[in-house]
């Protein structure tokens, strides 16, 4: 409709047209609330929102292309989005009209991989663009999406927790440098790199290269995620990046919760065992936590879920309980009572390696 169209009441169209789309969400999300005795979480993803939306599920960016031009604005939405208040978003992922090549498709992914809705789709039901699920590729392209989707599957806990303090404390999953470090005016300028929370930081690679540039904001220690070796900062340092590599890093100072144990399912990993890695800063200390719940019920209303915090420091791992009840009053606490950490890997640490009755501990020398 006309912009100026003038609604009942005096309300110009411009004013209400992305009020439809909130509606409709809404409308949607009560109903599937609604529709069971026992009411489930529902999912309901819009590409049409407004103001408020966040409240009723997830978004994405709508139609885009398959080209390199597209995933480089990826990024820049996705931040903006969030800092806006829409923390559950992204894009789809390899483009949904046009054919992308191999590398854009690897690419992409591995992209999309560190975005908070992480979804493959694609407008292949048209003579102008072909299927494209990653196994048509063939290897090694097949094979380095598969890698990545693997790592997300891995990281699902990181996730999962950062869901639940978006929920409660209004910060965006993914944050622009600036959100992590507000003192650092470069940061202010970068819409190309960005943080998982305030531990990963991430340079996807929109072009077709195999280098590129990290700024790393502060006097502070970076590790590789992958292979673990130690980067200082301040300042742009030229990255490697073959096609089988995004560029991550983590941020020293943060622990993150993963879950190794490679599965068809993500609900299949119910009562996986988990690997915390703690990557130390210049003063040996580390912090992060870890959020659980049933994943299906608003039981999590009501207290039952497992929220903890673990430090490190002093060469001393601790672990101390956010939630709201005792564990012998939580139920969900009594359905993953037989859950442990099996492993801890910590990055920075300069020791031998310790085996002690409760834990293993890989130390890495890096």
């Amino acid at each position: 409709m006309p912009k100026d169209l003038i609604h009942y009441g005096g309300w110009e169209h411009r004013d209400l047209h992305n009020i439809y789309g909130l509606t409709f969400h809404m409308a949607t999300a009560q109903g599937l609330k609604n529709r069971t005795e026992s009411p489930r979480r529902h999912f309901v993803l819009s590409r049409s929102f407004f103001a408020g939306s966040q409240r009723y599920g997830a978004i994405w960016t709508g139609d885009n292309t398959a080209t390199w031009d597209y995933l480089a604005i990826t990024t820049p939405m996705l931040l903006a989005l969030g800092i806006s208040g829409l923390p559950f978003s992204g894009v789809d992922v390899g483009g949904f009209t046009g054919n992308p090549e191999p590398e854009l498709f690897v690419r992409w992914y591995q992209a999309g991989a560190f975005q908070p809705f992480f979804r493959g789709h694609s407008d292949c039901d048209t003579m102008d663009t072909k299927r494209r699920e990653p196994w048509i590729f063939g290897d090694p392209y097949t094979g380095y999406i598969r890698d990545i989707i693997k790592e997300r599957y891995s990281l699902l806990p990181l996730w999962y927790t950062l869901f639940y303090e978006a929920s409660t404390t209004g910060m965006p999953i993914i944050r622009p440098m600036f959100v992590v470090f507000p003192d650092d005016e470069k940061a202010y300028e970068m819409d190309d790199q960005f943080f998982v929370g305030n531990s990963l930081l991430v340079k996807p690679i929109v072009e077709g290269q195999t280098s590129t540039e990290v700024y790393f904001s502060e006097n502070e220690i970076y590790y590789d995620y992958f292979t673990f070796e130690k980067i200082h900062g301040p300042g742009k340092i030229r990255i490697n990046a073959p096609l089988n590599k995004v560029p991550v890093f983590l941020r020293g100072g943060s622990l993150i919760p993963k879950r190794l144990k490679i599965r068809r399912s993500s609900s299949a990993m119910h009562l996986d065992p988990f690997t915390l890695v703690i990557a130390l800063n210049e003063n040996g200390e580390a912090t992060g936590s870890l959020y659980l719940d049933d994943g299906e019920t608003y039981n999590y209303e009501k207290g039952y879920f497992v929220y903890r915090q673990f430090k490190f420091s002093g060469g001393k791992l601790a672990s101390t309980s956010l939630s709201l009840l005792d564990n012998d009053k939580n139920i969900h606490a009594h359905s993953i009572n037989s859950v442990q950490v099996e492993q801890i890997i910590i990055l920075g640490f300069d020791s031998n390696l310790l085996i002690t009755k409760d834990w293993t501990i890989e130390l890495l020398k890096q």
